[in-house]
């Protein structure tokens, strides 16, 4: 399912946090938004769920404008992974997945087999189905969101927008959080992730998007969208990227 975005522009109060953003994210993509603290990235993805009304353009699934859909509806197409935050009840990880079948049943019903079913097949999936009756608040940031993700995939939903999902992970779940995102793009999801580390674009991303002051300053493939000059007006420091067998690594010419 494509995320068509056309001529977006949202405003806080009279500061406009997003002018005129287009752009197209397509059906087996994984797609990286970049950009520094307060640009706009999340804002972003709040317009799409409809959390944030925008002050203009349109914002279509598959030819569909969500705009004019329900929540219920608006939720079969999309679904955001957050960061993670602590909870204050404890859920099991079973039913923290289980909460993503909610938007298919009516008001006062209750989950039946074929919703646990879903829950089950998307615990697999990311393979953490061996934390299904473990409380979700006992496990390691890094299983927590991929529990996020299973969420998602259980919600059916076949646009994931993953709003900074390793920023509170350490080395090794960042890259099991972004080897999840890339293979399922790979299985056909359509996957918008937005990140502040431009290393995850080059390693992860099939196109790379960057944001500055709420406009779209560049978007294409991840090596012609990442370059020096480009970081250093994204994030006002001077950076190199230095070529590897395993390809380009973006370092801080303060760290030579």
């Amino acid at each position: 399912m494509s995320l068509v975005i056309e001529n977006l522009s949202f405003h806080y109060g009279g500061r406009e946090v997003l002018h005129e953003i287009s752009f197209a994210a397509e059906v087996g993509e994984l797609l990286a938004i970049l950009g520094p603290n307060g640009v706009g990235k999340t804002t972003l993805f709040k317009c799409v769920m409809g959390l944030e009304r925008p002050c203009a353009g349109r914002i279509l699934a598959d030819g569909t404008d969500l705009s004019a859909l329900s929540p219920r509806a608006r939720a079969h197409r999309v679904a955001l992974i957050p960061q993670v935050h602590p909870l204050s009840f404890r859920y099991s990880v079973f039913d923290m997945v289980l909460m993503g079948t909610s938007h298919q049943l009516s008001s006062f019903a209750v989950p039946g087999e074929r919703e646990r079913a879903a829950a089950r097949a998307a615990l697999e999936r990311v393979n953490v189905a061996h934390l299904s009756e473990r409380p979700f608040d006992r496990l390691s940031g890094g299983e927590q969101q991929l529990v996020f993700v299973a969420r998602a995939l259980a919600q059916q939903a076949r646009i994931l927008l993953m709003d900074e999902p390793t920023a509170s992970l350490d080395y090794g779940n960042r890259l099991r959080v972004l080897g999840a995102a890339r293979d399922l793009a790979r299985d056909g999801y359509t996957v918008l992730l937005s990140t502040h580390d431009p290393q995850h674009a080059l390693w992860f991303a099939d196109r790379a998007l960057a944001l500055h002051q709420g406009r779209i300053l560049a978007l294409g493939a991840p090596r012609e969208v990442v370059t020096a000059d480009l970081l250093c007006r994204l994030y006002g420091r001077k950076i190199a990227l230095v070529d590897t067998p395993q390809g380009p690594v973006v370092v801080p010419e303060e760290a030579g």
